[in-house]
């Protein structure tokens, strides 16, 4: 199977006679892509060739990244695909892309041997890529995983036998708020577990990824020792690979941070950030695939009204499920006309763009990695909302390790919006969170800088990339 390859492929740089490529594949989600990408263009800036395999679902638009090769890989995704991450969705996935993506490395390899001043270095896979790994690592391909959550979460994967072994999974209800003595600050609610029953499944595929990173000859996780030192420290102890990278806040790093968005985003928000006052704003956003009951909707709608502040709220068509043929959720009545002046909605937002902007002064959020990570890098505080997988231990450390922000749990009411609200945007609370925030992002801030903790993670994967 031919594969063109871009011009910049071929041009010679400072790594050498034989320019290294460097291959890359995303699970194909927003939150998982949009790291894989970040990673990529550093690589690029400091010469690597790059190739990104990617599936029909979600493809990313070749056109925003010319400078990279795109290789399509079939995964027989029905149109009506569910867009939840799910321990059965992740391993079919695998399944269907095994022996497509087998024909196509091997294609790629058998090309660049070929060649006379380009070779492969490296796949870097998705942690839940864990059979396409496999298939790289017998088609004499070196993998580095990318890990696109918290070094907190991983530690919980790296100890699920024992979470197990002590009686704390799986989750018993009455235990949900017992401390986990081993991984402070968590609790048992705050583990990753399913919240669908399948606890079998979910423990096999977390004991398939920690291998697929004891077999790897690195791992990459985007995190930084700012937030997650002692997190960091453990997982070192506990592998025996050649490189633990905290490489992260990689959207801070990287010129690739707003170019793979699978949705349109909407920079009207930011002219309308423009017209309010500085720290005056809330940011509400739940992320890609997170979704809402219509009470639910109807709670935040009156507590984002009721509040009195102004806000920014991202409402994708999909947060809310809706009759079939319309185009999105219903605003209550009266919801426009109270909210006139001072509040906006949008259906998709530049959020990192948005966070940085002067009059956002905090952010409701589900609590995904990279949300959290771009609030902190920007100094924002957050009221939490998580949802599923690893955004509960997210909120948990946001609230009680880092001292960030606090979770709004129980049921949504709008009187207790209304309350959390104005705790984070007007109350001494929020300002003492607002001021650790601004703590954490200059750490942060560091680490990224020429000589800091990340930059240098960054320079010692190259190395190694062109040692091997």
């Amino acid at each position: 199977m031919a594969m063109a390859m871009s011009p910049n492929s071929r041009r010679d740089t400072t790594t050498g006679d034989r320019r290294r490529r460097v291959l890359l594949f995303p699970l194909p989600y927003q939150g998982h892509i949009n790291p894989m990408f970040q990673l990529a263009g550093l690589l690029h800036s400091r010469g690597f060739a790059i190739t990104v395999f990617h599936t029909d679902f979600n493809a990313p638009d070749a056109s925003r990244h010319p400078a990279f090769d795109f290789v399509p890989v079939p995964d027989g995704t029905p149109e009506s695909n569910p867009a939840q991450v799910t321990a059965e969705r992740i391993l079919e996935l695998n399944r269907a892309c095994e022996a497509p993506f087998r024909e196509r490395l091997a294609a790629l390899l058998e090309q660049e041997n070929a060649r006379d001043n380009v070779d492969v270095a490296c796949l870097v896979g998705d942690a839940h890529l864990l059979t396409l790994l496999e298939v790289a690592r017998g088609l004499g391909v070196p993998t580095m995983v990318l890990r696109t959550t918290s070094a907190a979460c991983f530690r919980c994967f790296l100890a699920y036998p024992m979470l197990h072994r002590m009686g704390y999974l799986p989750p018993q209800e009455s235990k949900l708020y017992m401390p986990v003595k081993e991984l402070t600050p968590l609790r048992v609610r705050d583990l990753y577990y399913s919240r669908t029953g399948d606890n079998e499944g979910v423990s096999k595929l977390l004991a398939r990824a920690t291998e697929a990173v004891k077999n790897s000859s690195g791992l990459v996780i985007n995190a930084c020792d700012a937030l997650e030192a002692t997190e960091l420290e453990t997982i070192r102890d506990q592998l025996n690979i050649p490189l633990v990278l905290a490489v992260g806040p990689l959207h801070k790093l990287s010129s690739e941070s707003t170019g793979s968005s699978l949705l349109n985003q909407d920079y009207g928000c930011i002219e309308w950030l423009e017209t309010q006052p500085s720290g005056s704003v809330l940011y509400v956003s739940f992320g890609s695939l997170a979704s809402m009951g219509s009470r639910e909707f109807l709670e935040v709608a009156w507590g984002l009204a009721n509040s009195g502040l102004p806000f920014l709220w991202v409402v994708r068509p999909d947060v809310v499920v809706v009759v079939q043929g319309l185009d999105g959720p219903d605003f209550p009545n009266g919801f426009e006309a109270a909210v006139e002046g001072r509040g906006k909605v949008v259906r998709w937002a530049p959020q990192q763009q948005v966070l940085a902007h002067r009059a956002v002064g905090g952010f409701w959020t589900h609590c995904g990695w990279n949300s959290t990570l771009e609030s902190i890098s920007e100094g924002v505080p957050m009221i939490c909302r998580p949802c599923f997988a690893d955004q509960m231990m997210n909120a948990r450390y946001v609230e009680e390790a880092w001292g960030v922000g606090f979770a709004l749990e129980g049921e949504l009411e709008r009187g207790k919006i209304v309350r959390a609200i104005r705790k984070l945007m007007k109350e001494r609370e929020g300002d003492a969170m607002r001021e650790r925030a601004k703590e954490l992002k200059n750490r942060m801030e560091d680490g990224f800088k020429i000589g800091g903790s990340s930059h240098n993670a960054i320079d010692k994967m190259a190395s190694y990339l062109l040692s091997i």
